[in-house]
């Protein structure tokens, strides 16, 4: 231990001797092991912690899935009540099973309405998680029934911040939808259940269950399941198997087709996420290995200049091994150094990741220096001073005595080491090309899914959701009176050019689906049926957007409930049902109505990217909100100037209707198109950083070489100019053996950026992992950087006085 600390008091001294070194080195080590532990403060919270339940391992989702329909086979779907039903009560492979359907309430009898994210769950769904509330109690078995007293447990947050922490809150009385609804329960401080999305529930109510309904054809539930013990999530997905084939025979009109798929809920929430969260780890680790690489060259460096006290230490006694150890501890010391630096770095990085983090990435309240993530920096700062201290060490403990020993003798470097630093310099320049490369294809994919037309015009859209109580709106009349005076009023504001609705919104995460036959074709069950999705339309809507009509009308005022039933269809839809004949004019017949009352397609719009920008356009159908008035309707409203402007005069419209009705999720379109690529902008940004990084500490790693080689061969270069060499010779001298280095770097990275960047092609849009433009504008970029760092020395190369150079020693 003596010794230890004899190394470890030399190194600090050693260390301050040389500030400018130290500082250097420090700061290369803290770019890299700061961006690492930022990074995986991330990782750390979205896919290595466990989810916050009991035995989260046993914890499932399960779906419906349909292969009729043309569901992939890990499509998920969600789960008609019937089936649900079934399953809970004739599984044999879970301890139990839990539904929950979103449903946000309006909480009315304060100063301002108020929309709640909100849930109905069957009333096991907290046992289940193995989380009860913190206040009051869960529910209980019986308040499933329709006829039980309606109750409501929150959110301990919204307990906080609506209700001021009122100690005496449950057993009070809450106004939701109209309802009188009594608070039972507060849930414990930041309980969140984040199935399917993410998505912010404060309230949480019983699912009702009728004992008549046996709907199997409206699929709407989000189902989990807790496995028995023993029972692995292949064992349970057999079961599934078993029950759904049976069902399938038990009701051949809706459930043929239908199957079960079972998903472990770890992989159901992180799933969509763990490509992108890979690549930025695997990206932040290639630039602590470069920041390492500079390190050891740094140190490299050094070590020619103690050959003379290594020596002397020999000399007297010392063991290689305690040389080695010397060095090591060094590199440890200043490995711990930029891990201390890091964490600073990281305290601040990871503030700005949970910015940039796009919302739908689960568990983001939980990013933070937690202990893994110390302890992780602890790891790697060791390591790391292990990895680029090494070499050095071990080079330093190999001198020349008899050279380095002689009075006034001149420091010899060495074949090792320099071979060394030139393999570092190579990996450098070759890593830097692997992220540069995979920055700028993210670039080029953003690039292009930034130009893709979402079928509508953006530009002064502004857009918010209302959603009338049942309770208080309980007759389509209602519902339509207050909607029509919504509109006209909201279309006689000033500035406001129109204004239309639709359920659901376009790039809103929410979907609809329907099944249907074509009048004249042949009879089909639901299970049978395509589907298609379906949305609710005002008249003025399709104006309002301006998605082009491209055949027949849009809604008119005359398509009222008592008139012919209409459709609109898209023109994916079109193409693939009637590719050659005319759909003008075809009926048909949908589950939501007497499956005889036939609907006419009236007209054919303009695709339209409701989900995403990257994915191909599906057969979709809308019908009018004249026929089927909806409680929800998103309003859309287009501006002649800044949207942002009419928010407050529309909301007074709304208020003056109703002083009691909310508006919630108010954005601005290009808002809603700003969050739909937010999963690949954050990529591009993480991953064009960590390349820019990457490329300024190789640049500055050969700058380091060049520069150490120029002072090394300062003898020689004087001897060349005082024979007639020009400055130009002595550019291209130094240039050429910079060019060699970047060459064989490039050409590494090249091959390993062909191996590896294949790794991403599920983030890429339109853009091959191997897309010729980027391979080629690269390379280039990097060499021409590189080549700049290495005529700063060469240009100082120049300015050697050949009398000095040749009394050089």
């Amino acid at each position: 231990m003596e010794t230890v600390l004899q190394d470890i008091r030399y190194g600090l001294r050693v260390l301050l001797r040389k500030p400018a070194f130290t500082i250097v080195a420090v700061t290369t080590l803290a770019l890299g092991i700061g961006a690492n532990t930022a990074i995986f403060s991330v990782v750390n919270a979205v896919l290595l912690r466990t989810l916050p339940y009991h035995e989260p391992e046993r914890l499932v989702a399960l779906w419906e899935i349909n292969a009729q329909a043309g569901h992939e086979v890990n499509e998920r779907n969600e789960v008609a009540m019937g089936n649900f039903l079934d399953w809970r009560t004739q599984q044999a492979v879970f301890d139990e099973i839990a539904a929950l359907r979103y449903s946000d309430v309006n909480l009315t009898g304060f100063t301002e309405p108020e929309r709640i994210g909100g849930a109905a769950v069957t009333t096991n769904f907290f046992h289940l998680l193995g989380v009860e509330p913190a206040a009051g109690r869960g529910f209980l078995a019986e308040e499933e029934k329709p006829e039980s007293p309606p109750a409501v447990i929150v959110s301990h947050e919204l307990w906080q911040r609506r209700f001021g922490s009122d100690p005496d809150f449950v057993g009070k009385t809450l106004t939701l939808n109209g309802d009188q609804v009594t608070a039972v329960g507060i849930m414990p401080p930041a309980f969140e259940f984040e199935f399917p999305i993410t998505r912010r529930v404060e309230m949480w109510m019983p699912m009702r269950i009728a004992a008549s309904n046996t709907d199997r054809s409206s699929h709407y539930l989000y189902v989990v399941g807790r496995l028995s013990r023993g029972v692995s999530p292949e064992q349970a997905q057999a079961g599934m198997n078993v029950l759904v084939s049976q069902l399938q025979q038990q009701y051949p009109a809706t459930n043929s087709h239908w199957g079960a798929n079972v998903v472990p809920l770890h992989q159901q929430l992180v799933g969509n996420v763990q490509t992108y969260l890979r690549v930025l780890f695997a990206a932040v680790g290639f630039v602590l290995l470069i920041a390492c690489a500079n390190v050891a060259s740094l140190l490299l460096a050094r070590v020619t200049a103690r050959q003379k006290e290594v020596a002397i230490r020999m000399a007297i006694g010392a063991s290689r091994w305690r040389i080695v150890r010397q060095f090591l501890t060094e590199s440890i010391l200043l490995s711990t150094f930029g891990g201390l630096a890091g964490l600073l770095l990281a305290y601040w990085e990871t503030d700005l990741l949970v910015g940039l983090t796009p919302p739908d990435v689960p568990r983001l309240d939980e990013i933070g220096l937690h202990a893994p993530v110390f302890a992780w920096t602890l790891g790697i700062s060791i390591v790391t001073g292990v990895l680029f201290g090494l070499a050095p060490a071990l080079g330093a403990s190999k001198p020349d005595l008899n050279e380095s020993l002689k009075e006034g003798g001149r420091s010899i470097a060495g074949r090792g080491p320099g071979r060394m630093r030139n393999l570092l310099v190579v990996s450098e320049i070759a890593l830097a090309l692997v992220l540069l490369i995979g920055a700028g294809l993210m670039i080029r994919s953003f690039a292009r899914l930034q130009r893709v037309s979402p079928g509508f015009d953006p530009k002064n859209l502004v857009t918010m959701n209302i959603s009338l109580p049942s309770q208080k709106y309980p007759e389509n009349r209602q519902i339509k009176s207050f909607f029509d005076q919504l509109l006209e009023r909201v279309r006689s504001l000033p500035g406001v050019e129109a204004v239309g609705g639709i359920d659901p919104l376009p790039l809103s995460a929410a979907d609809g689906t329907t099944v249907f036959v074509v009048e004249g074709g042949p009879p089909l069950d639901l299970g049978e049926r395509p589907e298609v999705g379906e949305r609710t339309a005002t008249p003025d809507y399709f104006h309002t957007m301006r998605i082009p009509l491209l055949k027949g009308r849009t809604f008119g005022d005359r398509d009222l409930e008592d008139a012919p039933r209409v459709v609109i269809i898209n023109e994916a839809l079109a193409r693939r049902y009637w590719p050659n004949e005319e759909a003008i004019g075809k009926r048909l017949g949908f589950r939501r109505s007497d499956p005889q009352r036939w609907h006419e397609i009236i007209g054919i719009v303009g695709n339209v990217k409701h989900r995403r920008l990257d994915a191909d356009p599906k057969p979709e159908l809308y019908f009018s909100s004249l026929q089927y008035p909806g409680n929800f309707m998103a309003l859309v409203a287009r501006t002649t100037s800044d949207p942002v402007s009419a928010i407050a005069a529309i909301r007074n419209q709304i208020l003056a209707l109703d002083s009691d009705q909310p508006i919630f999720d108010i954005k601005t379109m290009d808002q809603r198109l700003s969050k739909s690529v937010a999963g690949s902008r954050f990529i591009m940004l993480l991953l064009g950083v960590f390349a820019a990084l990457s490329m300024l500490l190789a640049a500055v790693g050969i700058y380091g070489l060049m520069a150490y080689t120029v002072s090394q061969r300062t003898h020689e270069i004087g001897i060349r100019m005082a024979l007639g060499a020009e400055a130009a010779d002595v550019i291209n001298l130094v240039l050429r053996r910079g060019l060699k280095l970047v060459l064989a770097g490039v050409g590494i990275g090249v091959a390993g950026a062909i191996a590896l960047t294949r790794l991403m092609e599920s983030l890429l849009f339109e853009v091959s992992a191997t897309d010729p433009l980027t391979f080629a504008v690269i390379p280039a970029i990097l060499i021409g950087v590189a080549l700049a760092a290495c005529f700063v020395p060469a240009r100082r190369a120049t300015r050697i006085d050949p009398m000095v150079a040749l009394r050089y020693e």
